[in-house]
């Protein structure tokens, strides 16, 4: 048999790790018995030994193995009907290239449905319950030949920011998934923390360096290797999607991203103390701009009022304006300091914008009605830019909220920042990095306000 010799680190020990291909195997189809003819193609199977099975050999004798047209067109349709049949979760899309999370919880190309290595008129699914199989298979080698071995059986897969395919193994029986150095000291002396070592994965890479891709060869044996039997299998190792940080391919992202997007947009109220990238706000600003606007216009300003002095200035001769209106109103002063009171939002936010409608490009009417319509459109575009940019601020992972008091101070605003007379305030945003994450929220059901005939 060839073989090929490694070290392999256990616990500071260098043991001598072979690995030997298994040739001799017959073809096999449905139904076949799988560990006479390994048993016997390996002839002096030992205690310890690590048998590598190929999937593609288990998917055989498991009866997973779909008739398909030979056509080309014909075939690579049912190949896809039978890609959506074996998938859980769509990961991401390249062109033709579909990865998915399976039903057996693997992510990989195509669901692990395959045309490689089968007759021209089949197509091979993976086993229903790889690590089953590999305790079968285990319990098998045992009866034939009293030895206690390991079974791991494999499949090619890429990986995510890597070229290339390697081996992995989808099922595993008699050997830990996992090795841990947790605890131990490297010979520099630093304790290691995190470092787990998918042990299954290593072996089945190694294997397939004397098994090959066309050489027909689906069986290897991994010697040597010390390694105490501990229960796991290969399910232990498909991390759960609420733990993946790379659960979604970049297409899937990005479609989600675009979906939440605007439910992600909450009023915040309360910052931590951490900078504002001004990167951010002008990318902000810069999307809010984006905004449909009536005739081609662009009527959309926006304050940004840095200098601390200024702020302070215009907040106090807001603030002064809300009093004196609150007083006229015949409102007690323990009810005016409380609303004004709410504003203090704005001293506290790290910064402050305030957006203004510019209507210079309205069209003049004779009358009221369309006149006052005019008005209205460029209102709504006005609106439409506001929730631009308190939705790109989200994206920004900054919060926001929104205050309407400018508009119930235009002139104290056109004097304190010198800004035109006709350019109107939309209110105030207040931002900054939220104190807390703002928590997610379910859309409301639109029935009620969606009227449809």
């Amino acid at each position: 048999m060839p073989e090929h010799n490694a070290d392999h680190c256990e616990d500071h020990a260098v043991p001598r790790i072979e690995l030997r291909a298994v040739q001799g195997l017959p073809e096999f189809r449905p139904g076949d018995d799988l560990a006479g003819p390994i048993a016997a193609a390996i002839g002096d199977l030992r205690d310890g030994d690590v048998v590598v099975v190929t999937s593609k050999i288990v998917s055989k004798v498991e009866g997973r193995l779909v008739a398909v047209p030979e056509d080309p067109a014909e075939k690579d349709a049912r190949l896809r009907e039978l890609v959506d049949e074996e998938t859980e979760r769509v990961v991401a899309r390249r062109g033709r290239v579909l990865v998915v999370a399976n039903k057996i919880g693997l992510v990989q190309a195509n669901a692990g449905v395959d045309a490689s290595n089968v007759h021209r008129h089949e197509l091979a699914l993976l086993p229903v319950d790889p690590d089953a199989s590999a305790a079968r298979l285990r319990a098998a080698l045992y009866e034939r030949t009293n030895k206690t071995v390991a079974v791991v059986i494999t499949d090619t897969m890429g990986r995510p920011w890597r070229v290339g395919q390697t081996d992995v193994a989808i099922g595993s029986a008699g050997l830990p998934v996992l090795h841990s150095y947790q605890g131990m000291v490297d010979t520099a002396g630093n304790e290691l923390r995190v470092t787990e070592v998918a042990l299954v994965d290593e072996v089945a890479a190694a294997a397939d360096l004397v098994k090959g891709k066309l050489g027909g060869v689906p069986v290897a044996v991994v010697r040597g290797l010390t390694a105490k039997e501990d229960g796991s299998t290969v399910a232990n190792l498909v991390r759960n999607p609420a733990d993946d940080m790379f659960r979604l391919g970049t297409d899937d992202a990005l479609a989600q991203g675009r979906r939440e997007a605007v439910p992600a947009r909450r009023s915040v109220r309360a910052f931590s103390g951490e900078a504002v990238d001004p990167k951010a706000i002008r990318r902000a600003v810069a999307a809010a701009l984006t905004a449909p606007a009536p005739h081609h216009t662009r009527p959309f300003r926006f304050g940004w009022p840095r200098d601390p002095r200024k702020r302070t200035e215009l907040l106090d001769a807001m603030a002064d304006r809300w009093r004196r209106d609150l007083a006229s109103d015949g409102r007690g002063k323990d009810e005016i300091d409380r609303r004004v009171a709410k504003g203090d939002i704005l001293r506290k936010a790290p910064e402050l914008l305030i957006p203004f409608l510019v209507a210079d490009g309205a069209q003049p009417y004779p009358d009221a009605a369309r006149t006052e319509a005019e008005d209205t459109m460029f209102t709504v575009a006005g609106g439409a830019a506001v929730q631009g940019l308190l939705v790109a601020l989200a994206a920004e992972g900054l919060g926001s909220c929104w205050v309407g008091s400018t508009i119930f101070a235009a002139a104290e605003v056109h004097e304190v920042l010198g800004v035109p007379t006709g350019w109107r305030p939309l209110g105030a945003v207040a931002v900054g990095h939220p104190a807390e994450l703002p928590q997610s929220r379910e859309l409301p059901d639109p029935t009620a306000a969606l009227l449809e005939w």
